[in-house]
C-alpha cells in the first residue's frame, strides 16, 4: 500500500495535536526515567557510605579500606563509573551529613550526585544545605548555577532589601515579595567600572538579560527597558519593567548610580501609580517598586519607606567590588564600554 493510500502525505484532522501530546508524554516519561535512575544511584551511594561509616566505627577499619574497596568494586563493575577512592569518600561524607534515610529519599536524592558533592564541598552545615537543596529542586538549577548561587552567598542576601511590603501587601504576598528581593545585588557579569553611569548599567543589564534574570531570581519576566508612560501628555520612561509570575504583578526597577536619597522614592512611587493605572490588569496585584542604588543608609531608607503608600524596596548593587583584584585590573575602561554599547 502506498504512502498516499494510507494518508501519510496529508495527515488526518487532529493528527498534529495528537502528535504534540504524544511528544509531551514521551518527554515526561524520559524525564521520570532519568529522575528514577538518579534517585536510585544517589540512594545506593548513601547506603555504601553508611556501610563504610558503620564498619569503620564498629570494626575499627581504617581509611585504607576505602582504597581496597575502590579497587575491588571497579574490578567487579568495570563499566560502571563512580567507584574511585575519592567518590567513595564523598559517599561516606554524604551519609555522615545526612544520617536520615527519609530526608535523602525525599530531598537529596532528587538532585544529581554532582549537586550533592557541591553541597558537601562548599557548605558547612545541614541547615544551609537544606535551603540550597530546596532552591535547586524548585528552580531546577544546573550544577554550575548551584555553584554560582552558593559562591554569591544567595542565602545571606535573600530577603534582605529594606522594604515596606509588610504594611502595604497582604500575606502571604508580602512574605513572597520580601523573599523575592535581595541586598546587595551582584552584577559582576557586567564588567563595568565602579564609576559607571546609570544608563551604562541599564544598557549592560539588557545586553546580559539572561544573567540579570538569574540574579533577580525565579519568577521575573522581562517586559522592557525605558518603557514609555504617557501621563497627561507628558512622557516618562521607566528604567526597567518586569512582571513577576508568582506575585502576579508588575515590578518597576529604577537604577541610581549614587547613594540613596529619600526623594528617589517620589519618582518611583509616581511610576508605580502610572503602571497601576495604565498597564495593570484587574487580576494583577499592586505594582511593586525596587530602587537599586550604589549605596544606602539603612535607617534613612527605612524612614523614607515608612510613610510611602506604595509597596517598594531599596537595595544596593555591586559591580566589581566582589571580584578579585587581579581580575579588576583587566576590566575594560568606561570608554571601551561606551564604544561597545554604541555598536
Amino acid at each position: 500500500m502506498s504512502d498516499t493510500a494510507i494518508g501519510l502525505t496529508q495527515p488526518p484532522a487532529g493528527y498534529s495535536d495528537w502528535l504534540t501530546d504524544l511528544k509531551g508524554r514521551i518527554h515526561s516519561a524520559q524525564q521520570r526515567a532519568t529522575l528514577a535512575v538518579n534517585r536510585e544511584l544517589v540512594l545506593l551511594y548513601w547506603q555504601i557510605g553508611q556501610d563504610i561509616l558503620t564498619r569503620q566505627a564498629e570494626q575499627g577499619w581504617g581509611s585504607k579500606v576505602i582504597d581496597r574497596l575502590a579497587q575491588d568494586l571497579r574490578a567487579a563493575f568495570p563499566k560502571m563509573k563512580g567507584f574511585s577512592p575519592r567518590n567513595l569518600k564523598y559517599m561516606r561524607a554524604f551519609a555522615e551529613a545526612w544520617p536520615s534515610s527519609e530526608f535523602v529519599q525525599q530531598a537529596a536524592a532528587q538532585l544529581p550526585w554532582g549537586h550533592n558533592v557541591v553541597l558537601l564541598d562548599k557548605l558547612p552545615g545541614p541547615e544551609t544545605r537544606r535551603w540550597y537543596i530546596a532552591q535547586a529542586i524548585e528552580h531546577n538549577w544546573s550544577r554550575n548555577t548551584l555553584v554560582m548561587q552558593i559562591e554569591s552567598r544567595l542565602l545571606e542576601r535573600s530577603g534582605k532589601a529594606v522594604s515596606n511590603f509588610e504594611s502595604h501587601l497582604p500575606k502571604p504576598q508580602s512574605d513572597l515579595a520580601r523573599e523575592s528581593l535581595k541586598d546587595p545585588y551582584r552584577f559582576d557579569f557586567l564588567s563595568l567600572g565602579l564609576d559607571a553611569h546609570e544608563r551604562d548599567i541599564e544598557n549592560a543589564l539588557i545586553k546580559h538579560v539572561t544573567d540579570f534574570l538569574l540574579e533577580l531570581g525565579a519568577g521575573f519576566a522581562f517586559v522592557g527597558q525605558q518603557v514609555l508612560l504617557d501621563v497627561g501628555g507628558d512622557e516618562f520612561f521607566v528604567d526597567l519593567l518586569f512582571y513577576h509570575l508568582k506575585l502576579r504583578c508588575y515590578v518597576v526597577i529604577e537604577l541610581k548610580a549614587g547613594k540613596f536619597k529619600p526623594e528617589h522614592l517620589g519618582q518611583l512611587s509616581f511610576y508605580l501609580a502610572a503602571v497601576d493605572a495604565q498597564l495593570k490588569h484587574p487580576q494583577d496585584g499592586p505594582t511593586i517598586g525596587l530602587l537599586l542604588c550604589k549605596s544606602k543608609n539603612e535607617v534613612v531608607a527605612e524612614y523614607a519607606l515608612r510613610d510611602n503608600n506604595r509597596p517598594m524596596g531599596v537595595a544596593e548593587y555591586q559591580l566589581v567590588e566582589s571580584l578579585p583584584a587581579e581580575l579588576q585590573t583587566v576590566l575594560p575602561s568606561i570608554e571601551q564600554i561606551e564604544r561597545e554599547l554604541a555598536d
